[in-house]
Parts: C-alpha cells; structure tokens; sequence
C-alpha cells in the first residue's frame, strides 16, 4: 500500500501537494469513505475526486515523459481562469495527464517542464532537492556592487530571508541591463521580489534553465518539444528516482 496522495500523483492526476489540497477539503473518497491526510490505499481501490472515479493503475506504468515548453509571457500557469485568459496547458499535447514543474507568473516567460510522473514532479519542485533555476532578467536602474553582493548575502522578505546563488552580469546598455541569477528554491514572484526590495524594477524575465535543463535556443515562443531520454534521466537521477 502506498500513501493516497503518492498514488495520485504517480497516476498522472497532479503533484502530491494538489493531492494533498483535496484531502484536506474532503474531496477525494476511497472505497465510499471520505479520505483523511496519512491515508493509504492501493491501485485497486476505488477513489473518487469530487465524486467522480479516477483511474490509478492506467498510467502507473508507463514511460516517464519530460515535456520542455517556450512559455510566452500573457499566459497563465493553470488550467482554469475565471478571466478566460489563455493557458499553457492548451498549447500541450494531449496523449498523457501533464503535471506541471513549477510555475511561471503571468508576465514572466522561458522554461517550462511538464511531466506524467506526478512524483517526479514533485521531488523536482519540493524545497529540499535545491534544484538550480536560472533566470534572464532585465533590471532598470543603476546597479552597484554593493547591491549584487546584498542579492547573494541573502533580503528578508516578507515570507522570510531570500537570496541568490549566483549572480553575473549579462550585457546591456544604459538604464536596462541583463543579469543572469540563480535561485534553488520557487517561492512566489521571488526573483521580482528582490530585486524590488532594493528598489529596482525588473522589465524582463526569462527562465532559462532548470537544473541540467537548459532552454534550447531553437524553441520558439509556446512551442514545446520532449526530452530526449538521457536529458529525463538527469531529471530522474537528481531526484533519486527510476524512470
């Protein structure tokens, strides 16, 4: 037997917190008894999300497939908006239950992965893996030393210290310059965030790399292309997970 929300995300369905999200409202039924969190089930018991059955020995064994997609900035990281606005999850093929890597904020753009191994998504975005997300972003205004040496020092900021990895300059003329930085966490708008909290503001952000996982120059915006093999291993491997 393994743990409800475990078998949820391996089944494709979304990442063990969304999983856990539903436990905690009362949403998910297993065997006609309302789920509580510590639950443990196996594949062939019934389990319904919001009264409807779901199917969790069809995708337990298939091949796990890594999805690389160019994220247009003015799309959103969900797969419903009451603003009818439009979504990444629209422009994924639709052969598989696609969990997403993390997120990316309305106006920001670059990498974005998705995967059908629900626990690799999960691994891959939990705090404690310490995964490298890199980042272009374009500031305004004039940048001192002693400015770089706060961002990597570390900002306390409303939802506690931040900081990051790296930092290096990118190029640019004038009031707009590029900076490549590196984070090992995503919090929400963190990268915006520090930058702001020293009074600057970001004009462009770019994702442009996850872990090994670089933004291959030749993916245009909103198209999207799969992992080859050894790239969805270096994911698998980073996390202590088998494909």
């Amino acid at each position: 037997m393994d743990r409800l929300q475990k078998l949820i995300a391996t089944a494709g369905y979304g990442s063990r917190r969304w999983a856990e999200r539903l436990i905690e409202q009362g949403r998910i039924e297993v065997n006609n008894k309302t789920a509580s969190i510590g639950d443990k089930a196996e594949i062939t018991d019934m389990v319904k999300i919001d009264g409807r059955k779901i199917d969790l020995v069809r995708y337990q064994e298939e091949e796990t497939k890594v999805i690389i997609l160019n994220k247009q900035a003015g799309f959103i990281c969900s797969n419903k908006d009451d603003e009818g606005r439009k979504s990444v999850f629209e422009l994924l093929p639709k052969e598989s239950r696609w969990v997403m890597v993390g997120r990316l904020d309305l106006n920001t753009s670059g990498l974005l992965l998705f995967t059908n191994n629900g626990d690799l998504a999960n691994k891959l975005m939990h705090p404690s893996s310490e995964i490298d997300r890199e980042y272009a972003v374009r500031v305004l205004g004039q940048v001192e030393q002693e400015d770089l040496q706060q961002l990597t020092d570390g900002i306390e900021l409303d939802d506690g210290l931040a900081k990051f990895s790296r930092v290096a300059i990118g190029g640019g003329q004038g009031a707009n310059r590029w900076y490549k930085v590196v984070l090992k966490e995503g919090r929400k708008r963190e990268v915006r965030r520090l930058w702001e909290a020293l009074g600057f503001k970001v004009s462009r952000l770019i994702r442009i790399r996850f872990g090994e996982i670089r933004l291959p120059d030749k993916l245009k915006a909103n198209q999207y292309d799969y992992l080859k093999p050894g790239q969805v291993k270096l994911l698998l491997d980073a996390v202590n997970l088998k494909g």
